[in-house]
């Protein structure tokens, strides 16, 4: 590993004002402009890091995957990080270094203090990620997903696009579109009607995940097939491309009270 001032001793001025000296960048660590580093940082690579990213103190960022059958200690044998533009971490995170995929965070999207994201695990963009949220190997999250604080979610488990996860919940089966789930066990409550709103998905779209969800069809097999000019129609797609594979929450009884 090699103190700051060495490994970006190459990088244009521009690259480095906002890196802090105390920070340690090992080899394979790729930053873009105008990258903000905080205090007793680690970065290892392979790392990609994009342009306007913001990474704060004490944060742990290219750790070997915690996988019993892998070397812990072999620089850059692993298939490596990248936080895409616009990216904000917060202090003290911990993302580690995928296994078969790079581990990727997505542009836009807020990890908060304290939050983990282990290895091969897919954070789509504008996603908020809050505090000590714990993101298990191979998890998915999709687009404008919003996980509160302190929530789980188990291994190979996914969060669909405009879904809010709420504080505390151990997410242990698949969590559909848009869907607002929270609990022990978790259920789908309704809808997430402000990022419904925000996106302004279309009209038909939102009642047709209502009137599922109140049918307890959480796997969205009924669902009128969404074409692509209706807005907000890849979101939905998104979870229908992984139907064979998912394992989707249960709603609780009269859903779609909840849905207007």
């Amino acid at each position: 590993m090699t103190p700051v001032r060495e490994a970006l001793h190459d990088m244009p001025t521009s690259d480095r004002l906002d890196i802090h000296p105390t920070a340690l960048i090992a080899e394979g660590v790729q930053l873009g402009e105008r990258v903000r580093v905080g205090a007793f940082t680690t970065l290892r690579g392979p790392l990609t890091v994009g342009d306007d990213v913001t990474i704060g103190d004490g944060c742990r960022i290219g750790g070997a995957p915690e996988i019993t059958t892998m070397p812990q200690h072999e620089p850059g044998g692993y298939a490596g990080v990248r936080i895409a533009s616009g990216a904000t971490i917060r202090e003290n995170v911990v993302i580690h270094q995928g296994s078969l995929r790079s581990t990727v965070i997505g542009a836009r999207s807020w990890l908060l203090n304290s939050s983990y994201v282990a290895h091969d695990v897919i954070i789509g963009t504008d996603c908020v990620i809050s505090s000590g949220v714990k993101l298990g190997g191979h998890a998915e999250v999709g687009s404008r997903a919003n996980i509160g604080m302190n929530a789980s979610v188990h291994q190979r488990r996914v969060v669909s696009p405009g879904a809010m996860v709420g504080m505390n919940t151990a997410v242990s089966r698949d969590v559909p579109p848009f869907a607002k789930v929270l609990g022990s066990p978790p259920r789908v409550w309704g809808l997430n009607i402000y990022m419904l709103e925000h996106l302004d998905i279309d009209r038909d779209i939102r009642d047709a995940l209502a009137v599922a969800y109140s049918r307890g069809d959480t796997l969205l097999q009924h669902l009128p097939r969404p074409t692509d000019d209706q807005s907000g129609a890849h979101y939905v797609q998104w979870w229908l491309e992984r139907e064979t594979d998912l394992r989707p929450m249960r709603a609780v009884e009269r859903v779609g009270l909840h849905a207007e």
